[in-house]
């Protein structure tokens, strides 16, 4: 790129920082000393390929989302908690909102998950282990008790029975007296992902795509500020694939959820900006950086170049990241908070939007309340005490970061042009991308290339060539054994005497009938939404709308 249009782009930067809001804040270093909101080539300078890394809020986009960076608006900071059950939350997530966290993320436990109630036979010893038990609308309604959901984002990461759960969550709003149209937070909703990594799905992929698809024509029609999808890579990572690989088929997936907005008639720039992304962030620094920047670089061309998009937010990838669970280590557990903070740093030299800190006990049971806070005040003394938020992407054009950058996106184009092979030449129903995803799932594709990936670093491992602190090297200590958060069997005992009472307490011919509608409608074309918000208000529970629908759809296997 020339001089002239180098110097053009940064006097656009600047008129756009200019008109911005920005922080009441101090933007200098720790001494004293003055910085600039963003670096670049000097004036007058040419930089081959600088169209490739621009400027920050413009196209694109690989230096951020907007001309202030985090000078405007720091990420927000969305702790993930959920355990035993709703009133048990409930306190750990005032305790969240009181410590200075900016938002909610919910954590189901393993039932829920599976679109089971507690007092399913299957979902014995699991209730409240691994996050929260939600089986009615009632039970949303005492998880946010005192919290006013109009004023709060709350992201909830659950796929296989993301819809009724989310109508559960609006009735729960409803019931404060919220205006719904006002809602903003995120659904994970994420189906793909499950079939590639997770595991956590209820039916064939198609039923879920319909469900997802009437999702997003509700959210753009009444809920416009809620975000209905939440592409995740993270669980993706934590499968053991690479950094490539995760932003390869997370990026793949999403191009598939906005083929299916598209089958449905949608706007591309009224349904895009609806989507999210979930990233990992992981220990290699700068691999992790330079993954986000090709993120949202990658996002940008396709959806302009490929789908059409013309506005401005459609082509913005906004993510969440999570620091990466798989990289907590059981010995030598208090080095997890070093882990930690190095995969937070990257993220937020990375420029994420949202950011949750995993505590360092997780790895052996749900964190207590000091692990808790200690996760949280690690993004606070990022953002409070560094000087990370004073400069937006302050690596950008550093040879190895923006080689690697470079790398990382080429690898993922690779691997984008794959999956579209897996779907053939002929028509295909949603999308071409589409069409790959569902043969590479059905085929073992991607979970195949997954396992290889982690084979490969589990050898790299035990023979030495990757070290793990604690594990393979340094192993000695003097630490004592942790206290551990235990969830009471109490918990599952009460859950399931607490659901007896309400089924016994409602209108079961009411139930009944809106289940019945429910499924009418499932036969149609009609959105499936209204009808299932009718079924939740009638305090059907989350196993039986999940039930008649597996009964009508089958389960998948």
């Amino acid at each position: 790129m020339d001089a002239d249009e180098i110097d053009a782009g940064r006097a656009r930067w600047q008129a756009r920082y200019d008109a911005a809001r920005k922080r009441d804040a101090d933007f200098t270093t720790l001494s004293g000393m003055p910085v600039e909101p963003v670096y670049g080539p000097p004036e007058g300078a040419t930089y081959p390929g600088f169209e490739r890394i621009g400027w920050p809020g413009e196209y694109p986009y690989t230096r951020g989302l907007y001309p202030t960076g985090y000078r405007g608006r720091t990420w927000t900071i969305r702790q993930f908690a959920g355990f035993g059950n709703a009133q048990q939350t409930n306190e750990r997530y005032k305790m969240i909102l009181g410590a200075g966290g900016g938002g909610l993320s919910v954590a189901f436990d393993m039932p829920t998950l599976m679109g089971r109630d507690s007092d399913d036979p299957q979902a014995l010893g699991e209730v409240g282990h691994c996050g929260v038990a939600i089986d009615t609308a009632t039970d949303m309604q005492a998880l946010f008790d005192g919290i006013d959901l109009a004023g709060v984002t709350t992201s909830m990461t659950i796929s296989g029975p993301a819809v009724p759960v989310f109508c559960m969550y609006l009735v729960a709003a409803e019931r404060q007296g919220a205006d719904l149209s006002k809602l903003d937070g995120t659904l994970q909703t994420d189906i793909f992902k499950e079939y590639i990594a997770q595991k956590e799905w209820l039916f064939d992929p198609e039923p879920h795509l319909r469900l997802i698809g009437d999702l997003m024509e509700y959210c753009a029609r009444e809920i416009p500020r809620y975000k209905p999808l939440s592409v995740s890579g993270y669980h993706i990572r934590e499968a053991g694939s690479t950094a490539a690989q995760e932003l390869a088929y997370t990026l793949a997936d999403g191009f598939g959820y906005v083929e299916l907005g598209l089958s449905r008639g949608l706007d591309v720039n009224v349904f895009a900006p609806g989507l999210s992304f979930f990233f990992d962030s992981h220990l290699d620094f700068f691999e992790e950086i330079a993954k986000f920047r090709a993120a949202r670089r990658i996002w940008a061309r396709w959806l302009r170049d490929v789908y059409g998009a013309t506005s401005e937010k459609a082509l913005w990838l906004r993510f969440h990241t999570q620091t990466a669970g798989v990289s907590l280590t059981a010995q030598q557990p208090v080095n997890n908070v070093v882990r930690t903070a190095v995969e937070a740093l990257a993220a937020v030299l990375g420029g994420t939007n949202s950011l949750h800190t995993n505590a360092l006990d997780e790895t052996l049971a749900l964190p207590t309340d000091e692990s808790a806070e200690i996760a949280l005040r690690t993004q606070q003394v990022l953002m409070e005490e560094t000087g990370v938020v004073n400069v937006a992407d302050p690596l950008g054009g550093s040879w190895y970061v923006e080689a690697l950058t470079d790398k990382i996106e080429a690898e993922a184009e690779e691997i984008f042009a794959r999956i579209r092979q897996l779907g053939g030449d002929g028509p295909h129903q949603i999308g071409p991308m589409t069409s790959g995803i569902l043969r590479g799932i059905e085929d073992g594709w991607f979970t195949g290339h997954i396992a290889e990936s982690a084979f490969v670093y589990q050898q790299a491992l035990e023979k030495g060539d990757k070290k793990i602190v604690g594990v393979n090297c340094h192993t000695g200590t003097v630490a004592k054994e942790l206290e551990i958060l235990r969830i009471s069997h109490e918990v599952e005992l009460e859950q399931r005497r607490v659901l007896a009472e309400r089924k016994s307490a409602r209108d079961e011919s009411a139930v009944r009938a809106a289940v019945t509608r429910m499924i009418e409608a499932s036969r149609t074309d009609e959105n499936m939404i209204p009808a299932m918000l009718d079924a939740v208000r009638a305090e059907a529970t989350l196993g039986e709308i999940c039930d008649a629908l597996r009964a009508e759809w089958g389960t998948y296997r």
